[in-house]
């Protein structure tokens, strides 16, 4: 059993107390440090090493969202969750943009945050279609008129089943309903979902569906050449030719 090492970084100690003692009874989880402010965290990971990192967004000296872009910064950075008390709002959005791998919301169900350190410490998002829509139409809302252009832009270097790939993500599949979807192996979803964040320049899936959002492929009606559609409809046979290989899914495990 390989056992989580997970960071707690909140203000307010009764907080970081009940997360402790919730999340401390996973066999699987360890506790390795808890930090009282953003400006605690760098120190903390350093000597600590953690996997993952639990962190709150509002913080009196250094908050969650200047304390994730610092750390996603770093090589071999430790993932990041991000508390909230909001479903949806900017400062969240910031987060998702810096490099976090999702959210939860402080009265989550104990069970549920268990759930969302294994999932992010697997190198899965925690956030549900349904939440990732609100964030982004939040922010296509308020956000500048080039956004779409400059995110077609960027994924203008994806081919095409790189881009299937890059839309099924955005959807919120897991891989193995990807691998389904588009008819390939989970070891090929796991190279085509590496070789996208190296191109693209990202940390995580997360940032993957804010950028087909922005790009405006999963809106229904306005998806580039179809994508989302093709995708829903299971895509091109991809079990021959380019795609039909997994390659070496070394690099790609987590992802």
């Amino acid at each position: 059993m390989t056992v989580i090492r997970l960071l707690l970084v909140d203000d307010d100690p009764l907080v970081r107390a009940g997360l402790a003692l919730m999340l401390g009874g996973a066999e699987d989880i360890e506790i390795v440090g808890e930090a009282a402010d953003g400006d605690e965290v760098a120190a903390l990971v350093d000597r600590a090493r953690p996997d993952v990192v639990l962190m709150d967004i509002r913080m009196p000296t250094v908050d969650g969202l200047t304390a994730t872009e610092l750390l996603r910064s770093r090589e071999d950075a430790p993932q990041v969750v991000v508390l909230t008390t909001f479903h949806a709002d900017e400062q969240v959005l910031r987060a998702l943009r810096a490099g976090a791998a999702g959210f939860v919301l402080k009265d989550t169900p104990p069970a549920e945050i268990v759930d969302a350190v294994r999932k992010v410490a697997a190198g899965d998002p925690v956030l549900s279609p349904t939440v990732t829509r609100q964030l982004v139409r939040h922010a296509v809302g308020t956000g500048p008129d080039t956004r779409r252009a400059d995110a077609r832009a960027r994924l203008a270097v994806l081919n095409d089943r790189e881009r299937e790939v890059a839309v099924t993500v955005g959807q919120g599949r897991s891989n193995a309903e990807i691998a389904a979807a588009l008819y390939m192996s989970v070891a090929t979803v796991k190279t085509h979902v590496s070789r996208i964040l190296a191109k693209l320049g990202l940390n995580n899936r997360v940032q993957i569906a804010l950028l087909t959002y922005d790009a405006g492929l999963l809106d229904g009606h306005d998806g580039h050449d179809g994508y989302e559609g093709r995708a829903g409809r299971g895509g091109h046979d991809g079990r021959g030719g380019r795609d039909g290989h997994a390659g070496d899914a070394s690099a790609a495990d987590g992802h």
